[in-house]
């Protein structure tokens, strides 16, 4: 824990740093940025005081989100490292991306992956409806709507994020890139059960996993796949109806 506070810190550092900087080269934006990082005091007050904004709408539902927020990062620090770990995720796989202050402040999938954080917490403590609260007001603003009933690991990258769709009792390991327009839940069948996602696994715009199936580790779902059957480790699925291709030698021998 100790560890894992250190480098929260050092990231926040980091982020003030950043912000420093552009307030120093771009006048017009340094009150914004003195609002949005500089005028707090840890990583954490930053990041509650950014869902409220930017799911509240006004400044009474700006000030709930935010509380519940905060209570929640008090309660529970593991959700900030998480975050820590997600926003640095991004700056990794994204060639985009040259800093932290861009996808913490501007893109709407980190903030969403951190407001659902918030719910999963609201849910699994029975608050759930302040829980589904959360929830409605992020998929009605920033359109990503995640069941706070799911589980969702850390280094995970909401890229785009637009239209992406994450059911309830949805498992997602850790470092996960999702694209945008993404469905995730259960099938039809029954009993319904929902798709287990595993670590390192890339799942590209417009893709469909439902049911009761597991998705391998280090597996590739592509560009508006349907997914409806296991797909192994490593293994790239695509189409409709998927089919497996580029399967490691182990698994197409299986």
């Amino acid at each position: 824990m100790a560890a894992a506070t250190a480098t929260n810190d050092r990231l926040w550092q980091n982020i003030r740093a950043e912000a420093q900087r552009v307030c120093e080269s771009d006048p017009v934006f340094s009150k914004s940025l003195a609002d949005a990082v500089l005028a707090h005091d840890s990583f954490a007050a930053a990041l509650a005081d950014l869902i409220g904004r930017r799911l509240g709408g006004n400044a009474a539902g700006q000030a709930r989100f935010t509380a519940f927020s905060i209570d929640a990062f008090r309660g529970a620090p593991e959700l900030i490292e998480a975050a820590g770990r997600d926003l640095q995720a991004i700056v990794l796989r994204d060639p985009a991306v040259a800093g932290l202050l861009p996808p913490l402040l501007h893109f709407k999938g980190y903030v969403a992956l951190q407001a659902w954080r918030v719910s999963h917490r609201l849910w699994r403590h029975d608050q759930r409806d302040a829980a589904l609260l959360f929830q409605n007001e992020a998929a009605n603003v920033l359109q990503v709507s995640i069941h706070p009933a799911a589980s969702i690991g850390s280094s995970v990258y909401l890229d785009h994020a637009t239209g992406i769709v994450i059911g309830a009792n949805v498992l997602i390991g850790d470092d996960v890139t999702i694209l945008q327009n993404v469905s995730i839940g259960r099938g039809s069948e029954l009993p319904t059960r929902s798709p287990r996602i595993g670590c390192g696994v890339f799942i590209g715009a417009g893709a469909t996993i439902l049911g009761d199936i597991r998705i391998g580790d280090f597996a590739r779902i592509g560009a508006d796949t349907v997914v409806t059957s296991d797909v192994p480790g490593g293994c790239t699925a695509v189409g409709n109806p998927a089919r497996l291709t580029n399967c490691p030698a182990p698994a197409s021998a299986a």
